[in-house]
């Protein structure tokens, strides 16, 4: 029987570090929250390399002196708890694992002087051996320093991402800790580029706006109510203010950045019939209730918590957000700016024609304008239509056309002959053997993701429409970072752009099936994508879902009014398209009740 023995303090500490410091952010976490709990009023936070080659965390906290700094160097030493009653702990760190786990991992640098003493103390271990020691000359606080991590431990330094991906890790963890305090002030670098300075006393609206993006402060609504000891704040976006990927939603439990199962839950069972399935909301909810109702000492990062009363804790955040959205629910996400507005266009309509001429009317449909032309702007003179009101005004009439004999042509098709469109979204059309209802919307989608896939197959590069005037599109920096690694890509599918700074994207071209499509929604969604499904997949998978988002940007609305002619060459356009039976999302874009069934529905058999 193999004899029980005890593991030596620097295997110890390095099965710590596997469980603390998985990656530079993970370091980074630790250390912004010690600085939190120094009860800092500013905090500024330097990377190098995403985090790889070094991260330095300054505030102005309490301090520690020489002796102090020894014992937080030890593992299990902290001054965050003083008794043992941990489930009444309100700091972020308690474990006191952090420092001793990064110090033998990496090279490890302490500064920190109390304040009114006369000099401070330097203390500097490099993986797990104190290296130096000595007086350090600093203003009062602390300043920390991780260099080289897993440089002695290339087993481990092997699995860490390249600096793009570490340093969009650290971006999310220092965002999420400067939007859980914003009485703190945060100043945050990359290299020699300050990403973002936040000032110390903002309002919780204003802060998680800075942070997330400026559009939410038009788009989302705030809360703040209660419910015994539970209160619930923040900024809920809304449901037309959505995004592809769940990555903005920022939950907080106690001022603890937390990403909880229950809590994601709830945020999606409250806006359960207000959003698709593959949409997901763009909020900041912070949750406060008594410490021994929460356990937050579930998982050694201490992003997961547990609730004593789970059950009660999901219906008020699902109620409350609730009643929040049911203040806003009446707007939808605000329109675009006047120059946005100048740009839409007058609609052809499109003339029936017999013999349904498939490639003209479908050009009608989606667009076919000369975008090299000077464009003509939708605007309304002063009052020229006043005396009016009535016919201005007055509800839009769908238009009705007399119905026609099936011809021995028309019998051949599969999809029948559109009769009429209901609703604005469904065509509904008669075939030799039955009734056909079609979604309009999810028909088309297929249609052109066949289009895009067709024209991208090989070496062939797909036909583009360059813009007039190129779109600045502007996105977070890690956002661009991911479309940057695909431009090539893109240009072979027609989308033409380029990074236009750290924080933006220059549109030159888009594809010709997606003339209408709006830049910004598409190369956002385009980088949620790229987000949700980007490093597990290969890159022809990773295409095959930018398709698909293209796709619905590129496809005609449900709501829109087509004429019969239009309709029947989407029809026939659906019948020369493979896999038109389903759209992008595996629901069906047609169905049919046999002549049989219509029958039994009327009692006839």
């Amino acid at each position: 029987m193999p004899q029980i023995r005890r593991l030596p303090e620097t295997l110890i500490n390095r099965i710590a570090a596997g469980e603390v410091v998985e990656r530079p952010a993970s370091a980074l976490k630790e250390l912004v929250e010690n600085a939190i709990d120094a009860a800092a009023t500013q905090i500024a936070v330097h990377i190098v390399e995403g985090g790889l080659s070094r991260i330095e965390v300054t505030d102005d906290g309490c301090g520690m002196s020489a002796d102090d700094m020894a014992l937080a160097l030890e593992r299990h030493a902290t001054s965050k708890l003083p008794d043992e009653a941990i489930e009444q702990v309100a700091t972020l760190g308690f474990r006191g694992e952090a420092l001793p786990s990064i110090a033998s991992v990496a090279r490890l640098s302490i500064e920190s002087r109390v304040r009114g003493a006369d000099e401070g103390w330097r203390r500097v271990v490099d993986h797990g051996i104190v290296a130096e020691e000595g007086p350090a000359a600093l203003p009062p606080g602390t300043r920390v320093r991780m260099e080289n991590l897993f440089a002695k431990i290339p087993a481990r330094r092997k699995f860490l991402r390249t600096s793009r991906s570490e340093y969009a890790a650290c971006l999310d963890v220092v965002r999420r800790l400067a939007m859980a305090r914003p009485d703190i002030g945060f100043t945050f670098t990359h290299g020699d580029r300050r990403i973002f300075q936040l000032q110390p006393g903002q309002q919780v609206e204003e802060r998680v706006a800075q942070i997330v993006a400026r559009e939410l402060a038009d788009n989302g609504v705030s809360l703040d109510m209660e419910r015994g000891e539970m209160r619930l704040t923040g900024v809920a976006g809304l449901p037309t203010y959505n995004r592809g990927v769940a990555d903005h939603q920022y939950l907080f439990v106690n001022g603890r950045p937390v990403k909880d199962r229950l809590l994601t839950g709830a945020v999606r069972g409250a806006y359960a019939d207000m959003l698709a399935r593959d949409r997901h909301a763009v909020l900041a909810l912070f949750l406060t209730l008594p410490p021994e109702d929460v356990d937050v000492n579930v998982h050694p990062a201490k992003t997961e918590v547990r609730f004593r009363d789970s059950a009660g804790v999901r219906g008020f955040i699902v109620s409350g957000l609730r009643q929040a959205l049911s203040t806003g629910d009446r707007r939808s996400a605000q329109t675009p700016d006047a120059a946005a507005m100048g740009r839409w266009q007058v609609e052809p309509a499109a003339a029936p024609q017999p013999g349904f001429p498939v490639q003209d009317t479908m050009r009608s449909i989606f667009g076919g304008r000369d975008w090299s032309a000077p464009q003509p702007r939708v605007g309304e003179p002063a009052a020229a239509w006043r005396g009016a009101e009535s016919d201005v005004m007055a509800l839009p009439q769908g238009r009705a056309e007399a119905a026609e004999d099936l011809s021995e042509e028309a019998r051949q098709y599969p999809l029948g002959i559109a009769r009429g469109q209901v609703a604005n979204t469904y065509i509904v059309a008669e075939a030799e053997d039955g009734l056909v209802i079609v979604d309009q919307h999810a028909a088309h989608e297929r249609i052109v993701l066949e289009r895009l896939r067709a024209a991208g197959a090989g070496d062939k590069v797909a036909a583009s429409q360059a813009l007039l005037m190129p779109d600045v599109v502007e996105m977070d920096e890690p956002a661009c970072d991911r479309l940057e690694e695909q431009i090539d890509k893109f240009a072979e599918l027609g989308l033409v752009i380029e990074r236009f700074g750290p924080g933006a994207m220059l549109v030159r071209a888009l594809p010709a099936s997606l003339k209408r499509a709006d830049p910004q929604s598409l190369l956002q969604d385009l980088a949620d994508d790229l987000a949700k499904h980007g490093d597990s997949l290969l890159l022809g998978e990773k295409i095959e879902h930018v398709l698909a988002t293209m796709a619905c940007h590129g496809s005609v609305r449900a709501g829109r009014t087509l004429n019969v002619t239009e309709m029947n060459a989407l029809l026939r356009e659906m019948e020369a398209t493979p896999r038109s039976g389903q759209c992008n999302h595996g629901r069906p874009t047609w169905v049919k009740l046999s002549m049989d069934d219509v029958e039994k529905l009327f009692g006839r058999h």
